[in-house]
């Protein structure tokens, strides 16, 4: 789950990227936002950081609590 999440957040920030810099939105290739596919791909996105904000600090290695000795 943690996987499937962590794509769709990349695919979410990339079109961010897209967004801000050229003004395009991926979601126009589905038929923009009145497509349901398009509507979908975005709650999915959403739902996706949702899931990683809930669940992250068990996932990632980084945040894992460390020992004083080993900072």
């Amino acid at each position: 789950m943690h996987m499937i999440s962590y794509i769709l957040l990349i695919i979410g920030g990339l079109n961010w990227l897209l967004v801000g810099v050229v003004g395009w939105d991926v979601g126009q290739l589905f038929g923009g936002m009145e497509a349901i596919v398009s509507r979908v791909v975005y709650i999915l996105v959403g739902l996706a950081a949702i899931y990683e904000v809930v669940t992250h600090r068990g996932n990632c290695k980084e945040c894992e609590t460390k020992s004083p000795a080993a900072m």
